[in-house]
């Protein structure tokens, strides 16, 4: 059964950290309503919802996917590369427990979650402002005894790989080429998103299904045009906060940990 991490919006969310965007007004109530209806296409996607309350201390902590990298053997509990976000893992890493034996990223590494792409057994790793090499060669570490093959990816123009592209088939990306080379990928089906919609290479896989945003209609019509099953959700709100629909959960299998 699937299972997904997530936690409440924050009503600090106004004071998230921003690396591309400029700060806009964020009204929290509607963020907290979209992100209800979020985890509501997740329940509807067949995933068992863990919840995690909101922390008025920590405004980016909706995004619990920066903090934790799940794998089938182990949950790496990450570093992020803001230091104000660093706190977020602890309960993260709590919900976690029950499910998945954890390791952790150490000082002076960095990774952030949103960061890493799992395509089979390959893991692709952003090379941002968030995660570095220390970071990423600890991932490495951990996940090779696991099966897992590590990956690095130069991304430029956005805050992690996964803003520039993610998994919509077992071998098929959604990806904007300006902002990491198609040539990393080399042998797997591409979908270039529309061009005048340059955030829209964020859909979350689950379930059979896609969870996308809806504000990208141009790439969603692309998305649909190959068969894809797309449930749409507004996430106006949080992406003002440079959030995306992958961002805000860790969904997983859920055989426990020995």
């Amino acid at each position: 059964m699937l299972h997904a991490v997530v936690r409440e919006v924050s009503p600090a969310l106004g004071r998230c950290e921003l690396s591309y965007l400029p700060r806009t007004p964020i009204d929290v109530e509607i963020a907290g309503l979209q992100h209800k209806a979020y985890v509501a296409a997740l329940a509807r996607q067949g995933c068992r919802i863990i919840a995690l309350p909101a922390d008025p201390g920590l405004p980016d902590s909706v995004f619990v996917e920066d903090a934790a990298v799940v794998l089938p053997e182990l949950a790496v509990i990450t570093r992020p590369g803001a230091p104000s976000r660093r706190p977020e893992t602890e309960a993260v890493a709590a919900g976690l427990a029950s499910y998945r034996r954890l390791a952790f990223i150490r000082p002076p590494g960095t990774l952030d979650g949103g960061d890493v792409l799992a395509l089979g057994h390959i893991l692709f790793v952003g090379i941002s402002k968030r995660s570095d090499a220390d970071g990423i060669g600890q991932l490495r570490a951990l996940a090779g005894p696991a099966g897992f093959e590590v990956r690095s990816v130069p991304v430029q123009g956005c805050l992690h790989l996964k803003s520039a592209a993610t998994a919509v088939g077992d071998e098929t990306l959604l990806l904007n080429p300006d902002w990491v080379d198609a040539a990393a990928f080399a042998g797997i089906e591409r979908i270039a998103v529309d061009p005048r919609e340059p955030h829209a290479a964020n859909a979350l896989r689950v379930g059979g299904g896609l969870i996308y945003p809806l504000s990208f209609p141009r790439t969603r019509a692309r998305l649909e045009s190959r068969g894809l099953e797309v449930a749409v959700v507004d996430v106006s709100e949080l992406q003002k906060a440079e959030g995306a629909v992958t961002c805000c959960s860790l969904v997983f299998e859920a055989p426990l940990k020995p």
